[in-house]
């Protein structure tokens, strides 16, 4: 089978061409800048980018399958038009070529942030309605119009299928991602304080392999969620110091006052230079959804994610050996 994979250079691609070459899978992977997370492996390189029509058709023609995963992650509203971009014309873009390149399948990697989160004490699976138009995050708003985007092309008869992860944590997180960066300042024992909150938290390698049966077994169409465990800030920091021996912020916000703090802390690391992790809009997602159902993926695909806690303690052992924790 002979697989085309975008934004190939992302924590979730990292793992997913990984599990695809373990299949025997053929793989061409889509490249716009970085590559470190695949040097090594035996796959096919092409330069491009989801905004460039002409570089997707050289890379998809002759593919039986695209796995899309190419997608801006944010959670600031200054990159709003990047942001944009990527997720919405990008995913067009991937659309229109599939259907002129006579791809077999699209998988498309969504977000369970794509949906409307509340009510909060129901669960949450794949009959939830997308986000419409109101004050979403552009990261949120942007995954429920590229969703849309999609659905609309398999209704004029694209056989696609759509992926939506909750967070993702786990290894070769070679950027790293927005939520290995948090867990590598937890085990360098550098955050100052956490948050009253939590998230739906799941393994990432059990999402490239979620997202592989899906495409093997599933039907034109079908969507699924590909969750974990929900599981607070406050937990997580306490497996971290379990296995680092790294002493733990005691100062735990409520989600008030964190929200007041926000917006000083978001200044502050942007004049040093630093990429911001405790933004309003962070918080936000953090006040998401904390029931997501699998149910379907298990009943079908036999989908069932590990304990978190491996999560972590992987995770954290991967950074370690590769040189993040030095």
């Amino acid at each position: 089978m002979f697989a085309v994979v975008t934004g190939a250079s992302g924590h979730l691609r990292a793992n997913l061409v990984r599990s695809l070459l373990a299949k025997k899978w053929r793989v061409s992977v889509l490249i716009h800048h970085d590559k470190r997370a695949l040097e090594g492996l035996d796959i096919e390189y092409v330069q491009g980018d989801v905004l460039d029509k002409v570089s997707l058709i050289k890379v998809f023609t002759g593919a039986d399958i695209v796995f899309h995963l190419a997608g801006r992650i944010s959670v600031v509203t200054y990159d709003r038009k990047e942001v944009e971009a990527v997720n919405i014309t990008g995913v067009q873009n991937v659309v229109d070529t599939c259907l002129a390149a006579g791809v077999k399948r699209l998988v498309h990697t969504s977000s369970f942030h794509a949906h409307k989160q509340r009510p909060l004490d129901q669960p949450m699976d794949e009959s939830r309605s997308l986000l419409d138009e109101g004050d979403y995050p552009p990261y949120d708003h942007s995954k429920a119009k590229g969703e849309k985007i999609v659905r609309a092309a398999i209704e004029k008869g694209l056989d696609a299928i759509i992926i939506n992860p909750s967070g993702m944590l786990g290894p070769n997180d070679f950027k790293p991602s927005h939520f290995g960066t948090t867990l590598l300042s937890m085990a360098k024992g550098k955050t100052p304080a956490l948050v009253d909150a939590g998230l739906s938290w799941v393994d990432i390698r059990d999402v490239a392999e979620g997202m592989i049966k899906a495409c093997e077994q599933a039907k034109p169409g079908t969507k699924y969620f590909l969750s974990g465990n929900w599981i607070t800030l406050k937990d997580i920091t306490r497996q971290v110091a379990a296995i680092t021996g790294v002493k733990q912020p005691r100062v735990v916000l409520p989600m008030w006052l964190a929200k007041i703090s926000a917006p000083t802390a978001m200044f502050l690391e942007r004049i040093r230079g630093r990429r911001p992790l405790f933004t309003p809009i962070s918080l936000k997602e953090l006040e998401s959804n904390p029931d997501i159902s699998h149910a379907r993926a298990s009943k079908e695909l036999g989908y069932q994610p590990r304990p978190i806690e491996q999560t972590i303690s992987d995770t954290i052992a991967w950074f370690g050996k590769n040189g993040f924790l030095s």
